[in-house]
């Protein structure tokens, strides 16, 4: 099992986003034997799901 042991919303620039791109986070996971994975996922995605810091879960999507 994973949780979420940070959120990161990463800083655009001047540049901003191009158009049609959408606004994605850091996540960073860590499962019961110490391992991390850090992941880059649409915010939406994490708002749709409502994942949040602290979190446990099983599955993260497989196409981020």
């Amino acid at each position: 099992m994973w949780i979420i042991t940070q959120i990161y919303d990463g800083d655009f620039g001047c540049e901003g986003l191009a158009p049609g791109e959408k606004t994605k986070v850091s996540v960073t996971l860590k499962n019961d034997e110490g391992m991390k994975k850090l992941m880059s996922v649409e915010d939406a995605w994490l708002v749709e799901m409502a994942l949040m810091l602290g979190m446990y879960g099983r599955v993260m999507p497989s196409k981020y």
